[in-house]
Protein backbone atom coordinates (compact mmCIF):
# COMPACT_ATOMS: atom_id res chain seq x y z
CA UNK A 1 0.00 0.00 0.00
CA UNK A 2 1.24 3.31 -1.13
CA UNK A 3 -0.27 6.83 0.64
CA UNK A 4 -0.40 10.18 -1.45
CA UNK A 5 -0.75 12.91 0.84
CA UNK A 6 -2.45 15.75 -1.18
CA UNK A 7 -4.03 13.55 -3.51
CA UNK A 8 -6.99 15.55 -4.77
CA UNK A 9 -5.02 18.10 -6.65
CA UNK A 10 -3.69 17.40 -10.15
CA UNK A 11 -0.63 16.21 -9.59
CA UNK A 12 -1.79 13.86 -6.74
CA UNK A 13 -4.36 12.50 -9.01
CA UNK A 14 -1.51 11.91 -11.82
CA UNK A 15 0.33 10.19 -9.17
CA UNK A 16 -2.47 7.80 -8.21
CA UNK A 17 -3.80 6.99 -11.47
CA UNK A 18 0.05 5.70 -12.59
CA UNK A 19 0.47 4.16 -9.59
CA UNK A 20 -3.10 2.56 -10.23
CA UNK A 21 -1.81 1.67 -13.86
CA UNK A 22 1.28 -0.19 -12.24
CA UNK A 23 -1.22 -2.38 -10.14
CA UNK A 24 -0.22 -0.03 -6.83
CA UNK A 25 -2.75 0.10 -4.25
CA UNK A 26 -3.31 3.31 -2.96
CA UNK A 27 -4.73 4.83 0.08
CA UNK A 28 -5.18 8.72 -0.69
CA UNK A 29 -5.09 12.07 1.82
CA UNK A 30 -7.50 14.69 1.30
CA UNK A 31 -8.46 17.28 3.19
CA UNK A 32 -12.46 17.94 1.81
CA UNK A 33 -15.00 14.97 1.91
CA UNK A 34 -16.15 16.13 -1.59
CA UNK A 35 -13.68 14.96 -2.91
CA UNK A 36 -13.33 11.24 -2.05
CA UNK A 37 -15.74 9.82 -4.74
CA UNK A 38 -13.06 11.63 -7.45
CA UNK A 39 -10.64 9.72 -5.78
CA UNK A 40 -11.82 7.04 -5.81
CA UNK A 41 -13.00 6.92 -8.96
CA UNK A 42 -9.28 7.20 -10.16
CA UNK A 43 -8.61 3.65 -8.70
CA UNK A 44 -7.52 4.39 -5.01
CA UNK A 45 -8.55 1.36 -2.87
CA UNK A 46 -8.85 3.56 0.01
CA UNK A 47 -9.40 7.16 0.98
CA UNK A 48 -8.27 9.13 4.35
CA UNK A 49 -9.75 12.69 4.88
CA UNK A 50 -8.00 14.77 7.11
CA UNK A 51 -5.02 17.50 7.36
CA UNK A 52 -1.70 17.76 7.12
CA UNK A 53 -1.93 19.92 10.22
CA UNK A 54 -3.39 16.81 11.88
CA UNK A 55 -0.87 14.91 13.33
CA UNK A 56 -3.09 12.06 14.53
CA UNK A 57 -4.98 11.82 11.23
CA UNK A 58 -1.46 11.78 9.70
CA UNK A 59 -0.22 9.07 11.94
CA UNK A 60 -3.65 7.02 11.08
CA UNK A 61 -3.32 7.50 7.12
CA UNK A 62 0.60 6.43 7.13
CA UNK A 63 -0.80 3.36 9.21
CA UNK A 64 0.24 0.18 7.69
CA UNK A 65 1.84 1.60 4.11
CA UNK A 66 4.70 0.37 2.57
CA UNK A 67 5.98 3.94 0.97
CA UNK A 68 4.69 7.80 0.83
CA UNK A 69 4.78 10.18 -1.89
CA UNK A 70 4.32 13.54 -0.07
CA UNK A 71 2.58 16.53 -2.20
CA UNK A 72 1.97 19.78 -0.26
CA UNK A 73 -0.85 22.26 -1.36
CA UNK A 74 0.76 24.41 -3.82
CA UNK A 75 2.67 27.55 -2.28
CA UNK A 76 1.27 26.73 1.00
CA UNK A 77 2.96 28.92 3.72
CA UNK A 78 2.62 25.82 5.82
CA UNK A 79 4.69 23.81 3.59
CA UNK A 80 7.82 23.25 6.46
CA UNK A 81 5.36 22.60 9.06
CA UNK A 82 3.51 19.82 6.73
CA UNK A 83 6.90 18.31 6.21
CA UNK A 84 7.82 18.29 9.71
CA UNK A 85 4.63 16.24 10.66
CA UNK A 86 4.88 13.77 7.80
CA UNK A 87 7.85 13.04 8.46
CA UNK A 88 7.12 12.48 12.36
CA UNK A 89 4.08 10.16 11.12
CA UNK A 90 6.61 8.38 8.93
CA UNK A 91 8.38 7.46 11.89
CA UNK A 92 6.15 6.92 14.17
CA UNK A 93 4.20 4.56 11.64
CA UNK A 94 7.72 3.10 10.35
CA UNK A 95 6.99 3.70 7.04
CA UNK A 96 10.05 1.86 4.65
CA UNK A 97 10.21 4.93 2.39
CA UNK A 98 9.64 8.44 1.94
CA UNK A 99 9.22 10.57 -1.64
CA UNK A 100 8.92 14.10 -1.64
CA UNK A 101 7.40 16.06 -4.43
CA UNK A 102 9.86 19.43 -4.61
CA UNK A 103 10.58 22.26 -7.60
CA UNK A 104 12.83 22.41 -9.83
CA UNK A 105 15.65 24.96 -8.15
CA UNK A 106 14.56 24.82 -4.60
CA UNK A 107 17.72 27.36 -3.62
CA UNK A 108 16.42 30.20 -5.10
CA UNK A 109 14.91 32.24 -1.94
CA UNK A 110 13.32 35.00 -4.15
CA UNK A 111 10.47 32.51 -5.04
CA UNK A 112 9.07 31.61 -1.25
CA UNK A 113 7.82 28.50 -2.10
CA UNK A 114 10.45 27.11 -4.12
CA UNK A 115 12.46 28.30 -0.66
CA UNK A 116 10.36 26.92 1.90
CA UNK A 117 10.77 23.23 -0.43
CA UNK A 118 14.39 23.70 0.35
CA UNK A 119 13.58 23.62 4.15
CA UNK A 120 11.77 20.36 3.92
CA UNK A 121 14.36 19.16 1.87
CA UNK A 122 16.79 20.41 4.55
CA UNK A 123 14.50 18.46 6.97
CA UNK A 124 14.48 15.30 5.10
CA UNK A 125 18.53 15.08 4.96
CA UNK A 126 18.70 15.31 8.71
CA UNK A 127 15.69 12.33 9.19
CA UNK A 128 17.72 9.50 8.70
CA UNK A 129 14.62 8.20 6.41
CA UNK A 130 15.16 6.25 2.83
CA UNK A 131 14.18 9.36 0.99
CA UNK A 132 14.23 10.31 -2.60
CA UNK A 133 13.44 13.69 -4.03
CA UNK A 134 11.74 14.46 -7.28
CA UNK A 135 12.37 18.23 -8.38
CA UNK A 136 9.76 18.76 -11.51
CA UNK A 137 10.03 21.96 -13.60
CA UNK A 138 6.37 23.82 -14.28
CA UNK A 139 3.67 21.62 -15.59
CA UNK A 140 2.61 21.70 -19.61
CA UNK A 141 -1.03 21.82 -18.37
CA UNK A 142 -0.48 25.08 -17.05
CA UNK A 143 -1.55 26.33 -20.62
CA UNK A 144 -4.91 24.60 -19.53
CA UNK A 145 -6.28 27.47 -17.71
CA UNK A 146 -5.82 29.76 -20.95
CA UNK A 147 -6.93 27.44 -23.03
CA UNK A 148 -10.13 29.35 -24.08
CA UNK A 149 -8.05 32.89 -24.84
CA UNK A 150 -5.74 30.61 -26.80
CA UNK A 151 -8.39 28.68 -28.77
CA UNK A 152 -10.76 31.63 -29.52
CA UNK A 153 -8.77 34.43 -28.98
CA UNK A 154 -5.60 33.09 -30.61
CA UNK A 155 -3.58 35.01 -27.62
CA UNK A 156 -1.32 33.08 -25.28
CA UNK A 157 -0.92 35.50 -21.75
CA UNK A 158 1.57 35.27 -19.33
CA UNK A 159 1.68 37.41 -16.15
CA UNK A 160 5.59 38.00 -16.80
CA UNK A 161 7.74 38.84 -19.87
CA UNK A 162 7.35 36.71 -23.40
CA UNK A 163 11.31 36.75 -23.89
CA UNK A 164 11.46 34.81 -20.44
CA UNK A 165 11.92 31.25 -20.94
CA UNK A 166 11.12 27.91 -18.99
CA UNK A 167 11.41 24.53 -19.47
CA UNK A 168 8.54 22.71 -19.14
CA UNK A 169 7.25 19.38 -18.55
CA UNK A 170 3.94 16.91 -18.81
CA UNK A 171 2.81 16.54 -15.89
CA UNK A 172 1.83 12.63 -16.88
CA UNK A 173 5.68 12.10 -17.46
CA UNK A 174 6.17 13.15 -13.95
CA UNK A 175 3.31 10.94 -12.31
CA UNK A 176 5.09 8.11 -14.25
CA UNK A 177 8.78 8.66 -12.43
CA UNK A 178 6.66 8.73 -9.17
CA UNK A 179 5.05 5.92 -9.72
CA UNK A 180 8.37 4.04 -10.88
CA UNK A 181 10.48 5.67 -7.89
CA UNK A 182 7.86 4.39 -5.31
CA UNK A 183 7.61 0.84 -6.55
CA UNK A 184 11.60 0.24 -7.58
CA UNK A 185 13.96 -0.41 -5.63
CA UNK A 186 17.15 1.81 -6.19
CA UNK A 187 16.00 5.47 -6.04
CA UNK A 188 16.73 5.93 -2.28
CA UNK A 189 18.65 8.93 -1.84
CA UNK A 190 18.51 10.19 -5.06
CA UNK A 191 17.28 13.56 -6.24
CA UNK A 192 16.43 13.91 -9.88
CA UNK A 193 15.12 16.70 -11.74
CA UNK A 194 11.99 16.22 -14.00
CA UNK A 195 12.75 18.41 -16.76
CA UNK A 196 10.81 17.75 -20.33
CA UNK A 197 11.85 20.65 -22.81
CA UNK A 198 14.99 23.16 -23.51
CA UNK A 199 14.53 26.51 -22.29
CA UNK A 200 11.57 27.81 -24.30
CA UNK A 201 10.62 31.51 -24.65
CA UNK A 202 6.43 32.22 -24.22
CA UNK A 203 6.80 33.60 -28.20
CA UNK A 204 8.65 29.84 -28.46
CA UNK A 205 5.16 28.50 -27.03
CA UNK A 206 2.70 30.70 -28.91
CA UNK A 207 5.11 29.15 -31.97
CA UNK A 208 4.45 25.46 -30.89
CA UNK A 209 0.50 25.79 -30.41
CA UNK A 210 0.30 27.62 -33.91
CA UNK A 211 2.15 25.26 -35.30
CA UNK A 212 -0.03 22.31 -33.49
CA UNK A 213 -3.43 23.99 -33.89
CA UNK A 214 -3.26 25.18 -37.17
CA UNK A 215 -4.31 29.12 -36.67
CA UNK A 216 -1.83 31.78 -35.15
CA UNK A 217 -1.60 32.22 -31.43
CA UNK A 218 0.56 35.02 -30.46
CA UNK A 219 2.23 35.33 -27.00
CA UNK A 220 1.13 38.44 -25.00
CA UNK A 221 2.77 39.34 -21.46
CA UNK A 222 -0.74 40.53 -19.06
CA UNK A 223 -0.04 42.93 -16.63
CA UNK A 224 0.34 41.45 -13.07
CA UNK A 225 -2.10 43.68 -11.27
CA UNK A 226 -4.87 42.21 -14.12
CA UNK A 227 -3.50 38.64 -13.18
CA UNK A 228 -3.74 39.77 -9.76
CA UNK A 229 -7.44 41.33 -9.94
CA UNK A 230 -8.56 37.97 -11.70
CA UNK A 231 -6.57 35.29 -9.33
CA UNK A 232 -8.32 37.36 -6.14
CA UNK A 233 -11.91 37.45 -7.85
CA UNK A 234 -11.20 33.71 -8.46
CA UNK A 235 -10.91 33.40 -4.16
CA UNK A 236 -6.88 33.08 -4.38
CA UNK A 237 -5.91 34.17 -0.60
CA UNK A 238 -3.49 37.49 -0.72
CA UNK A 239 -0.30 35.33 0.52
CA UNK A 240 -0.79 32.79 -1.95
CA UNK A 241 -1.09 35.71 -4.84
CA UNK A 242 1.94 37.54 -3.37
CA UNK A 243 4.16 34.59 -3.28
CA UNK A 244 3.13 33.46 -7.12
CA UNK A 245 3.94 37.35 -8.09
CA UNK A 246 7.56 36.81 -6.84
CA UNK A 247 7.95 34.40 -8.68
CA UNK A 248 6.82 35.77 -11.76
CA UNK A 249 9.21 38.40 -11.47
CA UNK A 250 11.83 36.02 -10.68
CA UNK A 251 11.22 34.58 -14.28
CA UNK A 252 11.13 38.20 -15.90
CA UNK A 253 14.56 38.48 -14.50
CA UNK A 254 15.86 34.77 -14.58
CA UNK A 255 13.62 32.11 -16.10
CA UNK A 256 13.38 28.79 -15.09
CA UNK A 257 15.67 26.32 -17.46
CA UNK A 258 16.87 22.64 -16.32
CA UNK A 259 17.76 19.74 -18.85
CA UNK A 260 15.80 16.76 -19.45
CA UNK A 261 18.74 13.93 -19.55
CA UNK A 262 17.74 12.92 -15.88
CA UNK A 263 13.84 12.80 -17.04
CA UNK A 264 14.81 10.69 -20.32
CA UNK A 265 16.74 7.96 -18.10
CA UNK A 266 14.11 7.43 -15.00
CA UNK A 267 11.17 7.40 -18.47
CA UNK A 268 13.36 4.98 -20.50
CA UNK A 269 12.26 6.96 -23.84
CA UNK A 270 12.02 10.87 -24.47
CA UNK A 271 10.31 12.79 -22.50
CA UNK A 272 6.65 14.31 -23.89
CA UNK A 273 7.49 17.13 -26.04
CA UNK A 274 5.41 20.71 -25.92
CA UNK A 275 4.17 19.75 -29.26
CA UNK A 276 2.87 15.81 -28.24
CA UNK A 277 1.06 17.33 -25.49
CA UNK A 278 -0.76 20.12 -27.28
CA UNK A 279 -1.74 17.43 -29.88
CA UNK A 280 -2.86 15.07 -27.23
CA UNK A 281 -4.80 17.98 -25.40
CA UNK A 282 -6.63 20.22 -28.26
CA UNK A 283 -9.52 18.14 -29.02
CA UNK A 284 -10.73 18.29 -25.64
CA UNK A 285 -9.83 21.23 -24.19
Amino acid sequence: MILVTGASGKTGRAVIGALVARGAAVRALVRRAETVNAIRALGAAQVVVGSMSDEVALQRAAGGVDAIYHICPNVSVDEVAFGGNVVAAVKAARVGRLVFHSVLHPQVEAMPHHWNKMRVEELLFASGLDVTILQPTAYMQNLLAGWGAIRDQGVYRTPYAVEACISLVDLDDVGEVAARVLTEAGHGGATYELVGTMPLSQTEVAAVLSEELGRPVRAEAEAVKTWDARAGANGLGTIERDTLIRMFRYYNHYGLSGNSNVLRWLLGRAPTSLAEFVRRNAPQA
